[in-house]
């Protein structure tokens, strides 16, 4: 200290400036005092001295983040705007000096660990601490530098700015979009998001990687070795939780996690992936969901799926060791791949639903989306696992009993029907775009039959044995026991399947189905079909058998038969009314020609329709001015609807708020209002969603424009 206390140079104030910077930092919709700016870029600093600044004066800015910060680890920044440089490749420069004022920019390194950082300045020996002195830092999509840095304006708006979107659900022939409100700019996302860092316990380098983040995130998301944020249940019980089908964003989800710091229940694939989806654009890393439609679950990881059918047609769950899915959601992170040989940078797949463990945790990704369609399934991490949910092959079996024992005969292979319609919300519009090609190469095509090979002569073949729970006991009927890539038989009748709905599916009316055989070749041709209706989850577990038909019909050369299926509604309407899942309508066929080694099995699942919901409100709306939204119901269905609730929620204009409606007689209308109070500028979405004991999701998205 100078004998002269009076010129002792000392801080009295920081202005972080936050409207500014974080304006040029696409981060002014975080909801937080705290300035939040991104890696990479340049943001601005108004000090406040008891004198002016003068050059002889000692100015020194210290960064620091983590525990145990270290200038050798790049955990600590000592920044002097008279050496413009430091080691850690942070900047600083005096923009402007005048007065007792002096303007500094501070650049970060786009290599800087993600994180809070502590921010104090140090002035020959005293030391100012500023009130809200962290600072958040992010990953950086919008700076070439950064290995996240993607570079259509459009797709930032969408995958790392856009905080409402829509999750495909239901089947292949049947998708439907499922609002999602991902929220990571609402109150306390982003410190839970810095408490997930926190808890992923990584050396502050890894911090610096979106591969390690997006990994530890994946595995921080589900609760099983972490007690990470969500507790995955498929039981169809969730009396001590709220339903997987009852969340309608992320926020609800995060902000409870945070409080309670424990494991909220319950979640399921496409809440694991709204989740993820969340926390990695809340960090800066772009994002999208991703629903593939037919998704195997392959246990084994050999490339194959054995499907178990009695004689009638209808699917053996107690057999199977792997399933398919009807969909399954994961998600898509964007970052170059650093670590991997050349070629393997842009979209990765990720997964937080907890299926598999990798390295000893449930954890899966990011596995380049060219890994996946290329069939180097060697590469980390977890590709020959994302490789078979969307490549297998499934094999079906009809399991007769013989003498009391189960005989096993394989009846057909399907080369082409898993992972279809691979699908992710469009980049600034509100429909599907459908990326399989991004996925993997056109079925059939030598590019794909060469992924296949490749992939195939990394990942263990299997000989063509049923791999049934029982099937050790069993006989087995054109067992062959090849391993390598299947291939589909060749029908010599021309023998075809379709299965079609006659009306539309509404639950509490019969539900009219038809199977029509076909065949092409010249001749006359018998043949026995077995055809069955069943209610399964879309992880694809059955819960009830509603009916068979089992015929026989004659063909002559070119000709078709319809065979009707009718399901009277009391068939399932217990069944409805007893599972808390969504359940959906899964029709399987075989026919087998007589005489002829030609057999065929066809499925496929449809999904109930209900009423809509409709949303009443302004097109446009003034900021932090009332407004009412009424949502309206009319159940036009032939049952009354029990115990139904409807979950609403407005980002930047109301709460999330749930209405008990109670039981909702056939043709009676329920209107629910609410008032909104606009805080944000901008499209805003308001989302809505009805569930009841006997249907569980009818959902609506509508969208307002908030003006000054």
């Amino acid at each position: 200290m100078s004998g002269n206390t009076g010129t002792d140079l000392k801080v009295t104030g920081i202005d972080f400036l936050k409207s500014q910077n974080s304006c040029l930092h696409h981060t002014d919709a975080y909801n937080i005092k705290n300035l939040v700016v991104r890696r990479g870029q340049a943001f601005q600093l108004q000090l406040s001295f008891s004198r002016e600044l003068k050059a002889a004066d000692k100015l020194v800015l210290h960064f620091s983040i983590g525990e145990m910060p270290m200038k050798v680890r790049g955990t600590l920044m000592s920044l002097n705007p008279r050496h413009e440089k430091d080691v850690s490749r942070w900047q600083i420069s005096i923009v402007k000096n005048s007065g007792k004022e002096c303007l500094l920019s501070v650049t970060s390194s786009p290599s800087a660990p993600v994180g809070k950082y502590t921010l104090n300045v140090k002035t020959g020996t005293n030391i100012y601490k500023p009130e809200n002195d962290a600072v958040y830092l992010l990953f950086n999509p919008w700076c070439e530098g950064d290995v996240v840095f993607l570079a259509d304006e459009e797709q930032r708006k969408e995958y790392v700015l856009n905080d409402t979107g829509c999750i495909y659900v239901g089947s292949a022939y049947s998708i439907h979009n499922r609002p999602w409100n991902f929220g990571q700019f609402e109150e306390l996302i982003l410190d839970t998001c810095m408490y997930l860092l926190d808890k992923s316990k990584p050396k502050m380098s890894n911090r610096r990687d979106p591969v390690f983040v997006s990994r530890a995130m994946s595995a921080l998301v589900n609760s099983n070795d972490d007690r990470g944020v969500l507790l995955g249940n498929w039981s169809g019980n969730y009396n001590n939780g709220t339903s997987p089908m009852d969340w309608i964003g992320s926020v609800a989800i995060l902000q409870q996690y945070y409080k309670t710091k424990k494991p909220v229940s319950y979640g399921q694939c496409w809440v694991f992936a709204g989740v993820l989806t969340t926390v990695m654009r809340c960090l800066g890393i772009p994002s999208r969901c991703v629903s593939n439609f037919n998704s195997a679950h392959d246990t084994e990881e050999n490339l194959r799926v054995d499907v178990y059918l009695n004689e009638f047609g209808e699917k053996l769950n107690r057999m199977s060791f792997d399933s398919i899915w009807n969909f399954h959601v994961w998600n898509d992170v964007w970052m170059k791949r650093t670590d991997l040989p050349e070629g393997f940078d842009g979209w990765q797949a990720i997964d937080s639903t907890p299926q598999e463990q990798s390295q000893g945790i449930f954890q899966c990704g990011p596995c380049p989306l060219k890994a996946i369609r290329e069939g180097d399934v060697y590469l980390p991490f977890d590709s020959k696992f994302v490789y078979a949910e969307v490549n297998a092959d499934k094999v079906y079996w009809v399991v007769k009993k013989v003498n009391g024992k189960d005989k096993y005969t394989r009846i057909s292979t399907e080369t082409q029907g898993i992972g279809m319609n691979i699908s992710t919300k469009a980049v600034g519009q509100d429909k599907r775009e459908d990326i399989t090609a991004q996925y993997k190469f056109p079925e059939g095509s030598k590019e794909e039959r060469r992924a296949m090979q490749k992939a195939s002569s990394f990942i263990r073949p299997l000989g063509m044995t049923p791999r049934a729970f029982f099937s050790s006991s069993g006989h087995m009927d054109e067992v062959d026991s090849k391993p390598g890539v299947l291939h589909e038989e060749v029908s010599k009748t021309g023998l075809q399947l379709e299965i079609t709905n006659k009306a539309a599916l509404y639950p509490g009316s019969p539900l009219e189905l038809a199977i029509t055989v076909k065949t092409s070749a010249p001749g006359s041709w018998t043949i026995n079909l077995a055809g069955s209706c069943q209610l399964q989850s879309y992880t694809g577990k059955v819960e009830a058998s509603l009916g068979y038909v089992k015929e026989t019909i004659k063909l002559e050369g070119k000709s078709e038969m319809q065979v009707p299926l009718k399901i009277a509604a009391d068939a399932y309407m217990k069944t409805l009314a007893s599972v808390e899942d969504e359940v959906l309508v899964h029709v399987t066929a075989i026919a087998e020609v007589q005489g002829m080694d030609d057999k065929l099995t066809k499925e496929t699942t449809m999904s109930f329709e209900y009423p809509p919901i409709t949303i009443e409100m302004p097109e446009t709306a003034k900021l932090n001015k009332e407004f009412s939204c009424a949502f309206i119901f009319k159940n036009k269905l032939n049952m009354p609807l029990d115990n139904c609730k409807l979950l609403v929620e407005g980002l930047g204009l109301f709460k999330m708020a749930t209405f008990d409606e109670g039981d909702v007689k056939p043709g009676r209308i329920i209107k629910s209002e609410i008032i909104c109070t606009p805080t944000r500028l901008g499209e805003k979405k308001i989302v809505g969603k009805l569930t009841s004991t006997q249907i569980k999701g009818i959902s609506v998205e509508k969208a307002i424009t908030i003006t000054a």
